[in-house]
């Protein structure tokens, strides 16, 4: 007999009935009943009932070890009677009569709890990690992100890629995040810098020749953490596809990232490809966002002409100034009392807003503090424009066309919510496309890149040399699920005198582009395919897929939100040998 386990934990069924088998694995529960001690032993397959006679001679070294302690019984497996079957439990209909007994490894008292779902708070859960992961949930959340991954990987190898690896130790790239740099030992003053992706990397294996590269890639940003974004490093589907359009990207990932949700959903619905693609200025002005959550119905739209000039003076002046109206529906909210609109508009003020204006549509008439003081044939004209009827109303933001746009897609996602409009079971996903290849910074007035700065330009050369920056487009493209953006992408800038003019709109020069990109620019000029590509983040669909709203529930050995680790206590303070050895010397800010 094995020495440890002749079946697992969750093995065990009636027809082991009579079998001597050796199990082991962690003291899940113990119940003294008297005569008998019953424990529920687990691994990481399941969990076996166990039980021992208090007349044996067994029975003191079971019943002395704590839960968690690790353990190796050894017995027949019997039926249990019918009136003790457990039928929420796999191995329920039988348990293990011990007649040996071996501890492995002796628990102590435990800072968690991990035979129940009791929050012990994410400091002791971080710190405890190990045992936070033991908990069955975790355990189910942690297995459902291998079974992606491994879906995510066979489901590409059948689309044609291929799998590389890039480096992890190399130079700095603007991805938009700072680095996390690593000093040089034998180069001093010189620093690597982890990849914040594999981006340069994977365009260089298209102008290598290899036609269709992916990897599930590490990447690293020092950036702040959020609940669907972890501090420090991610992991991502990177992906590169050489002669192709945006539509051949597109058509590629769509069957992939379909596919794994259809897999894992459990009877939720998911789009069908094609998924719907939405232009940047229309998803900013039907959703506020450029991540709108297609679950939510609610679509805004503009009315600045309907105040105009009218008697609500506070919008007429703003537009006098050039804001803007955005209109944002509130189905059925009409039977909402008053402290309903109430709250909002103190909501509304909270996050900086001076209000949330509103009209209620019932009974054949408008209602609110704006209907009082707005010509009747301009409250019929927002309530046609909005598409609303009686039992509806509607809120208002009114600012400059970006914030209003912003402040309407909050809006429209809190309204979602309160009146539960949003669709249930459901993954919606969408791309957003043609996004604008470059944005004016509002207090400054310079020209900035929007997106990706190695995107290729609608257009092209042309279109740089030709066109107000502003007006140009990208083939830069998001995809989205439930209001999550889970990868940015693009078709690449493969042409250098494009990039060379693309960056100069910017304020390089030629020099200087030539200085930071010298790796991928010489590449470009020995022949580079037309390509392009994404990057799906695996955490965040992980997250989706969970049902949890923080990606730390999905990610094995997550940082907290100040991007420490708890648990092996990093960062941490380095001996000044060290420092010397890398030529290095601390000028640490006052405390």
């Amino acid at each position: 007999m094995h020495p440890y386990r002749t079946h697992s934990c969750g093995e065990l069924r009636p027809q082991h009935a009579g079998e001597r088998v050796r199990l082991s694995g962690w003291v899940h529960r113990k119940r003294d009943h008297g005569q008998l001690l019953f424990i529920d032993l687990r691994d990481h397959f399941g969990l076996t009932q166990c039980v021992i006679d208090v007349s044996g001679p067994l029975f003191a070294a079971a019943e002395a070890v704590k839960v968690e302690s690790v353990v190796t019984v050894t017995g027949p497996v019997v039926t249990r009677d019918e009136e003790t079957v457990n039928p929420n439990l796999p191995t329920g209909h039988v348990e293990v009569q011990i007649d040996s007994f071996e501890v492995q490894s002796r628990a102590e008292l435990l800072p968690l709890q991990v035979n129940s779902d009791e929050d012990s708070g994410e400091e002791i859960r971080l710190r405890y990690r190990y045992l936070d992961l033991r908990r069955e949930k975790m355990q189910e959340k942690i297995k459902l992100r291998t079974s992606v991954i491994a879906s995510i990987r066979r489901r590409m190898i059948d689309q044609g890629f291929a799998e590389f690896q890039t480096p992890i130790l190399t130079a700095s790239s603007p991805e938009g995040a700072r680095d996390y740099l690593v000093p040089s030992r034998i180069h001093p003053g010189k620093f690597y810098a982890l990849p914040q992706a594999p981006q340069m990397f994977k365009q260089l294996l298209m102008v290598a020749g290899f036609d269709r590269y992916f990897q599930i890639a590490p990447c690293f940003r020092d950036e702040d953490s959020r609940a669907d974004r972890s501090p420090g490093e991610f992991y991502q589907l990177d992906f590169e596809m050489s002669f192709v359009t945006q539509e051949d990207v597109f058509a590629a990932i769509e069957p992939v990232l379909g596919g794994v949700f259809e897999e894992f959903s459990r009877g939720r619905a998911v789009t069908p490809a094609p998924f719907p693609r939405i232009a940047f200025d229309e998803a900013m002005l039907k959703y506020g966002s450029d991540k709108p959550d297609l679950r939510n119905p609610i679509e805004i739209r503009d009315v600045t002409e309907a105040f105009r000039g009218g008697g609500f003076g506070i919008f007429a002046k703003q537009i006098d100034k050039g804001s803007v109206v955005r209109a944002i529906p509130a189905p059925g909210a009409a039977t909402q009392p008053r402290s309903f609109f109430d709250k909002l508009n103190d909501w509304a003020r909270d996050e900086g807003a001076a209000g949330l204006g509103y009209i209620v549509y019932a009974e054949g008439e408008a209602r609110g503090p704006i209907a009082r003081n707005l010509e009747p044939e301009r409250v019929a004209a927002i309530k046609e424009t909005a598409g609303l009827s009686d039992g509806d109303a509607v809120f208002f933001a009114c600012d400059k066309a970006s914030a209003a746009a912003s402040f309407a897609g909050v809006v429209r996602n809190r309204l979602g919510r309160d009146l539960d409009l949003l669709e249930k079971d459901s993954f919606r996903f969408c791309w957003i496309v043609d996004y604008p290849m470059y944005e004016q910074d509002e207090e400054s007035g310079a020209i900035e890149f929007s997106h990706n700065p190695f995107s290729m330009p609608q257009g092209g050369l042309e279109a740089l040399r030709s066109q107000d920056p502003l007006t140009i487009k990208a083939y830069q493209y998001d995809i989205v699920c439930n209001g999550v953006e889970l990868s940015s992408g693009a078709i690449r800038n493969h042409l250098p005198e494009v990039m060379i003019k693309a960056f100069e709109i910017v304020g390089y020069d030629a020099a200087e582009v030539e200085a930071r990109f010298s790796g991928l620019l010489t590449a470009l000029r020995f022949g580079a395919p037309p390509h392009g590509g994404s990057a799906p983040g695996i955490d965040r669909i992980v997250m989706l897929l969970a049902d949890e709203p923080n990606i730390r529930e999905v990610v094995a050995f997550p940082m907290n939100q100040r991007a420490e680790d708890l648990m092996m206590k990093a960062p941490a303070e380095v001996p000044e040998a060290r420092l010397r050895e890398l030529s290095l010397k601390l000028d640490l800010p006052p405390e």
